[in-house]
């Protein structure tokens, strides 16, 4: 299950993704972000995820979610993947995400891990993000 939980919500982020870079003006994103959740069935796959998952777990799927639902509101107003508000929602996400991991793989016989594992300081990936570099080196 914590895996399915993951994967749709994987699913759901790649959709909103795909709509802040098209920025289709025949498609009203703010309908498009909202059936984003529909399609990847994430509603349906949280529900059963909270009736399994341990309360650890739970809290951080749950963390995860809300940060997603941030990432959907953003690409609502037809904000673009590379806009500022766009990357305030999909940094904290991404650091939920890996939050999610790091939970699941505790509850595994302690098989944690941490950012210095992937040679990375933090899991939000602002450090990775070309778009939050530039901008990093435009304020300098």
């Amino acid at each position: 299950m914590y895996i399915e939980f993951i994967a749709a919500v994987g699913r759901c982020h790649t959709r909103l993704r795909g709509i802040a870079q098209a920025q289709d003006p025949a498609v009203d994103p703010d309908l498009a972000a909202r059936a984003a959740l529909d399609e990847a069935a994430v509603h349906e796959v949280r529900e059963r995820f909270f009736i399994d998952a341990s309360a650890d777990v739970a809290g951080a799927g749950q963390a995860m979610f809300q940060q997603l639902r941030a990432v959907q509101r953003v690409v609502g107003t037809g904000a673009t993947h590379t806009s500022p508000a766009f990357h305030d929602a999909y940094h904290p996400y991404l650091d939920m995400v890996w939050a999610y991991r790091v939970a699941v793989r505790g509850e595994l016989k302690d098989r944690t891990f941490s950012p210095a594992s992937f040679g990375w300081d933090a899991w939000d990936g602002r450090e990775r993000c070309p778009v939050c570099r530039e901008e990093l080196t435009a304020g300098a």
